[in-house]
């Protein structure tokens, strides 16, 4: 296992609360994130709106929201991976 800490590399919002994120490994899958509203709070609060949710946008390989909301990449690939939502390079490429 790779202890490098992984990287977003491209995000595309798919609608509602779901994003496509690809990490730098080539690995890739669509994930639904409203999870984050589990826990509320004023930072999250805005990304209810799907048009606000769909102006994230990539810093640093994480993502983030013009409110400053942002989200580890470890912890969306470690939920990926566990809901069998990510496909690796070799998977992708077929």
């Amino acid at each position: 296992m790779s202890t490098a800490l992984p990287k977003i590399v491209r995000v595309k919002p798919l609608g509602g609360h779901r994003l496509e994120i690809a990490f730098a490994d080539g690995a890739e899958g669509a994930h639904d994130l409203s999870w984050i509203f589990e826990t509320p709070g004023p930072m999250n609060e805005p990304l209810r709106d799907p048009a606000y949710f769909a102006r994230v946008f990539l810093e640093v390989g994480a993502l983030v929201w013009p409110n400053g909301y942002d989200l580890s990449p470890w912890n969306i690939r470690k939920r990926m991976k566990d809901g069998g939502e990510l496909r690796t390079a070799a998977v992708a490429a077929e």
